[in-house]
């Protein structure tokens, strides 16, 4: 299989390269640069990252490149740009000014492989503090803005180059083109990477891999469980052996209606209702993350009690995705802890079971194509992302089954309306916030001193920002009305305008 290998020197905007050369249909791995494998037989092409680190400093982040430089197609973008400019020979200093944002690049060499087909001017965008000065008479420059004179070159006599702008990002109008150039032309990808060949690649090795043994995977209702599951079942069958968890904190009739859809899907599905435990060791509890913790470990627990059950079982299955695997190997170790989550990876050791994860190399909307592909219900792939520890981190202060019984409610409507005016799948996610504020209304002629709640709908790609959605004020007006009207216990509603940063998407 084809590859492009892109090494992080810590940028931002790497995934964001990595989900650009898949769009294309070619498969790409994201390695951090101290970690990263010396190119196989696949390997076609290799991208270095920017980074925000000065390539001047001390300390920043170098490799050794004998393995592909000069080998294979290799382009180094901003950082990595001059990286290859400093260790050939050439000079890096600091931007008189820096020099953030749009751009307009002229194209010197439209000749060059990876300039064909770009207008002259076109804008693109910049982001560092440092520019290359000075390159050897081998290095061509094959682009230039008005501050920056080697903004692209060719290093002649390989197939190296090197921009010092960056092509993944939405405000390089060309940079698709660009990036296609690179690995479709000067790499000869053939794009063949697809939903389907993915399915057929991954069923072989699953059914390789796992062979008569049994699978044991935990489904939450979302997205990549479910076709964490679908594929695993396409390869294994009924050695493949679900469990569904109701903690009492999923959505109105959320359990039932899932449980339902999985066994129509043909898996081997068990459902546990163990809402009341939830609710007992919730109690009194108002700390966010306390409710968090409390919320995995049952959940582990539980999950634990009924994997036990099943006999001869050797695999844990998991929705693993790209993202989550990059993170865990990142330049910089895991983020900073803002929340935690319960995952089924944290199962006790006792178990003892091997991680299988098929989805380990996709991105969620790639997940989701996949999820087509297989054939899956369009309503399971649109759902909206929902949070491990459910309606519990969305019942601000202490979480009561009759909480849970108004939120469930409001959030119905919300849902509900957002369905049949279109806007669900407009939106990445959206929900019902239940606040500990009780606020004087009138109903009727009768005073009422009942809570608040807040309605939040964002929209994002990948959920690491995102930021509110502009809903009409119409189906605001509509939702608030109902609510207030059919939930009682809720006589006020408001809508939450924070973005992400500074605000996250839980409120808790």
């Amino acid at each position: 299989m084809e590859k492009i290998l892109i090494i992080d020197f810590g940028s931002q905007y790497t995934q964001l390269i990595a989900r650009r050369v898949r769009e294309l249909n070619v498969y790409c791995e994201i390695h951090p640069f101290n970690h990263f494998p010396l190119p196989d037989s696949d390997t076609v092409g290799v991208i270095l990252s920017g980074s925000p680190s000065s390539v001047r400093d001390e300390g920043s982040p170098r490799i050794d490149m004998s393995s592909f430089k000069g080998r294979l197609p290799l382009l180094g973008v901003c950082y990595g740009a001059q990286l290859l400019a400093l260790e050939g020979g050439g000079s890096v200093e600091g931007a008189p000014s820096r020099e953030y944002g749009r751009a307009m690049l002229s194209v010197v060499e439209p000749s060059d492989p990876l300039m064909q087909g770009l207008p002259s001017p076109t804008q693109v965008w910049m982001s560092h503090g440092d520019t290359i000065t000075g390159v050897p008479a081998e290095f061509r420059v094959i682009g230039s803005t008005d501050h920056v004179r080697v903004a692209a070159y060719h290093i002649e006599g390989e197939m190296t180059w090197g921009i010092q702008f960056h092509p993944e990002v939405f405000h390089s109008t060309d940079g698709p083109k660009l990036l296609r150039n690179f690995v479709m032309d000067i790499c000869g990808c053939s794009g063949t990477w697809s939903p389907a060949s993915f399915i057929e690649t991954t069923v072989a090795e699953l059914k390789e891999r796992i062979g008569d043994d049994k699978v044991i995977l935990g489904l939450s209702g979302g997205v990549d469980s479910t076709v964490a599951a679908v594929l695993l079942h396409k390869a294994i069958g009924s050695n493949l052996h679900c469990i569904f968890v109701n903690n009492g904190l999923l959505r109105a009739g959320e359990f039932d209606d899932v449980l339902a859809q999985y066994r129509g899907m043909g898996l081997n599905v068990r459902g546990v209702d163990a809402s009341e435990r939830f609710y007992a060791d919730l109690k009194g509890v108002t700390d966010p993350e306390r409710k968090r913790k409390i919320i995995g470990r049952d959940f582990v627990e539980v999950f634990n009690a009924e994997a036990k059950k099943i006999e001869d079982a050797n695999w844990l299955g998991q929705g693993t995705i790209y993202p989550d695997v990059i993170e865990s190997c990142s330049v910089k170790g895991p983020s900073a802890t803002i929340k935690s989550h319960h995952n089924v990876g944290g199962l006790p050791k006792e178990m003892n079971l091997k991680i299988v994860e098929p989805l380990r190399l996709l991105f969620k909307d790639e997940v989701r194509r996949v999820g087509r592909e297989l054939g899956i219900d369009p309503s399971l792939l649109g759902r909206h992302p929902f949070p491990g520890p459910g309606l519990g981190i969305r019942i601000l202060g202490e979480v009561t089954a009759e909480k849970v019984r108004i939120l469930q409610a409001a959030d119905k409507i919300f849902i509900d309306n957002l369905r049949e005016s279109g806007w669900y799948d407009k939106v990445w996610q959206a929900g019902v916030v239940l606040l500990p504020v009780q606020s004087v209304g009138v109903m009727g002629d009768e005073r009422t001193y009942e809570s608040c709640c807040a309605l939040r709908a964002v929209i994002s790609t990948d959920g690491m920002t995102a930021d509110w959605v502009h809903l009409p004020y119409e189906l605001l007006a509509k939702v608030s009305n109902e609510i207030i009207n059919k939930v009682r216990g809720i006589n006020r509603v408001v809508y939450d305008i924070s973005s992400k940063p500074p605000a996250t998407i839980e409120w808790e």
